[in-house]
């Protein structure tokens, strides 16, 4: 059975579901911090997940990706899928501006996460809902 782990529960928001994937937002308001989580119980690894996944996780992190260079006006996508502190499988998905708070270093540990004002989250939710399409079913 598939459940998320708590360390993401913690550290982000659902904004809702792909076909394969769960769709978060890192609580952090320094970048538009996308993760994608998919829904299969004991996948630390790209390679755990069948081929048929494997396939539909680059569609949607692909998909993703390109959907909010745009949207964010993005200099560089940042997709990354690490594990060190979560080893469940998730996919980073970053959108990069020149002169954003870490720029042009990694996000991670280059400056103190910073909280969303009132709103913005489900401003984002509704964004990301459109952008997606009817894949996507926001919560």
């Amino acid at each position: 059975m598939f459940t998320l782990d708590p360390r993401l529960q913690q550290d982000s928001v659902l904004l809702g579901e792909l076909p394969l994937c769960s769709l978060l937002l890192s609580k952090d308001a320094n970048y538009p911090w996308f993760i994608l989580v998919p829904r299969r119980a004991d996948v630390s690894e790209l390679f755990d997940l069948d081929e048929a996944d494997q396939r539909q996780l680059w569609e949607e992190t692909t998909a993703l990706a390109e959907a909010l260079k745009d949207a964010f006006a993005a200099d560089k996508m940042n997709v990354a899928t690490l594990g060190n502190m979560v080893s469940q499988l998730h996919m980073h998905v970053i959108v990069r501006r020149h002169g954003d708070a870490a720029w042009p270093a990694p996000v991670w540990g280059k400056v103190a996460a910073c909280d969303y004002e009132p709103g913005a989250v489900d401003a984002i939710r509704q964004r990301v809902t459109a952008l997606l399409g009817e894949s996507f079913k926001g919560v």
